[in-house]
């Protein structure tokens, strides 16, 4: 599911004169590259309290004005906060897509913060998921290209996670991770649809005093099956702290089973190769693997 990014990279002089043009009563504002600003976006501090976020290919473009619409009228039903947009973009000067001005939200990613109490954040997350899956869904954008499927079925990445099983077999079990994908394709959502944030990972998770403060990066929002969003109980969470997050949402064994292959697809095609990734997602890949087999020989 590799990507191709636009060969339209913005930097700090486009940007800011974007922003002089589009948005000139923050003209005087300084503007700085954000450090592990992200992957699908191109991020820049806008003073000390904004934010701007290029989209780095068409890909991630679609997603912008979704965004706009939505993530106001999520707010209000949420515990933690989440991204305020303040200005929307249009393309211009070679910058080929529209463009956002967030609220900075200050604290450091959970990726990044060392010596968590991975129980308060499963906690806290947790929290968090059960109120977005309450919010009235069904005017809602599906799942669909629009994020990768994210809250789609298993389905839609069968064939992927064949070719990248095929290029790992003589590197790990491949067996038993076919067994682990083909038992969760077999189940479906059966449930009304509900949110999903399709990309709960702990680089989008934003920590302050130990706790989660707030959940960014909306851009595979979408209604559907909410089992893509349990992913990070085994791509960051330990045995206990998965327990205490499974047991506070009260997920069920088919959705747990999905989410489970879920984060197993995530990890097996950046262990293939597939996705363009960096050496630390591959290290990552190789901690999902434990943790998924671990989980499901306790509980096939």
């Amino acid at each position: 599911m590799k990507r191709e990014e636009s060969s339209n990279i913005i930097d700090e002089k486009l940007a800011q004169r974007l922003v002089i043009e589009q948005f000139p009563q923050w003209a005087d504002l300084s503007i700085e590259p954000v450090a592990f600003g992200g992957w699908d976006n191109r991020t820049f501090h806008l003073g000390s309290d904004k934010v701007l976020r290029f989209p780095r290919a068409a890909d991630y473009a679609v997603q912008i004005e979704k965004e706009q619409f939505w993530l106001p009228k999520l707010a209000p039903s949420l515990p933690l906060t989440i991204p305020t947009p303040l200005g929307l973009g249009n393309p211009d000067h070679g910058y080929p897509w529209r463009w956002s001005v967030y609220n900075w939200i200050d604290g450091e990613t959970a990726a990044r913060t060392p010596a968590l109490n991975k129980i308060k954040i499963a906690h806290d997350l947790a929290q968090f998921l059960s109120s977005l899956y309450q919010v009235y869904a069904k005017d809602g954008p599906r799942s669909g290209y629009h994020n990768f499927h994210r809250g789609s079925s298993l389905s839609v990445y069968d064939a992927e996670i064949r070719q990248a099983l095929g290029i790992l077999e003589q590197k790990f079990d491949v067996k038993t991770f076919q067994k682990i994908w083909d038992k969760a394709a077999e189940t479906e959502w059966r449930n009304s649809s509900v949110w999903v944030h399709g990309d709960i990972s702990a680089g989008n998770l934003i920590v302050r005093n130990g706790h989660l403060s707030a959940v960014i990066d909306f851009g595979l929002l979408s209604v559907g099956d909410p089992a893509c969003d349990f992913a990070i109980a085994w791509a960051f969470f330990d045995s206990e702290s998965r327990k205490h997050f499974r047991n506070q949402l009260s997920i069920d064994n088919e959705t747990w089973s999905r989410g489970r292959a879920w984060a197993l697809w995530k990890a097996l095609i950046i262990a293939a190769e597939m996705t363009g990734s960096n050496l630390v997602e591959t290290q990552q890949s190789h901690y999902v693997f434990t943790e998924v087999m671990e989980d499901f020989k306790k509980n096939s």
